[in-house]
């Protein structure tokens, strides 16, 4: 098995969730008692969330890199960067190391050319959601476009991944917002649902929305274990 290198702690409750699934999908796979082979660089999120609020986003790039060249120096074969706002800096990332990056949307399109979804909507950071990074490379790679909430729903999405998620508190009552902005993108023809954030399927599950949900989480440790063995 390929040592898989982590570049996660944004923020950590995810970041267990990646750690979670690769273990248990190496030992569905393989059986007895073998687990993954990983090694983790783990950020202080509140400097990286700093980064991102103040748009210095060069400043996060090189921080990314930092750990990216870590993983490698330390043995790593494949970088998996665990959240989607950060691959943004993907391709710079990618560029630092001589070892490939497992792309989180990526394994998020072939997923949804599998389930044959035209229009998934995107819930996510605002980041994710406003900038090109994520949906300009669903659409210049895979020809798949996604839709997104309004502006006030997108807050209430990215409010609701920063003050709660990534601090460990799951409400019902978020829960129930989330369902109702997928309602209203499904009532305006939407087919999918992205949970674009890694956070986001810890609010939400499949049986919570109307339509074919992608968490992106389980399909980007899918892809990454695939490439591991």
């Amino acid at each position: 098995m390929k040592t898989i290198g982590l570049i996660g702690g944004m923020s950590w409750e995810s970041t267990v969730v990646y750690y979670q699934l690769l273990n248990r999908l190496t030992r569905e796979q393989c059986g007895g008692l073998h687990s993954a082979q990983l090694l983790l660089w783990s950020f202080d999120f509140a400097t990286i969330e700093a980064l991102q609020a103040s748009n210095n986003w060069p400043a996060a790039t090189e921080e990314m890199i930092r750990a990216a060249r870590r993983l490698e120096q330390g043995g790593a074969q494949c970088i998996v960067i665990c959240t989607n706002t950060m691959h943004k800096m993907a391709k710079e990332v990618s560029d630092s190391v001589t070892i490939p990056l497992i792309h989180i949307a990526d394994a998020t399109a072939s997923a949804i050319k599998a389930a044959n979804v035209k229009k998934p909507l995107l819930l996510a950071t605002r980041y994710t959601m406003e900038q090109d990074f994520y949906k300009g490379h669903l659409e210049s790679k895979h020809d798949i476009h996604v839709s997104i909430p309004d502006e006030s729903e997108r807050t209430i999405v990215h409010d609701i991944i920063y003050d709660e998620l990534c601090q460990g508190v799951i409400k019902d009552t978020s829960r129930r917002k989330y369902q109702n902005i997928v309602q209203r993108a499904v009532d305006s023809g939407a087919d999918g649902v992205i949970f674009g954030c890694t956070e986001v399927g810890l609010l939400l599950s499949a049986n919570d929305v109307p339509v074919t949900s992608f968490d992106t989480t389980l399909l980007h440790a899918g892809a990454a274990l695939k490439f591991a063995i």
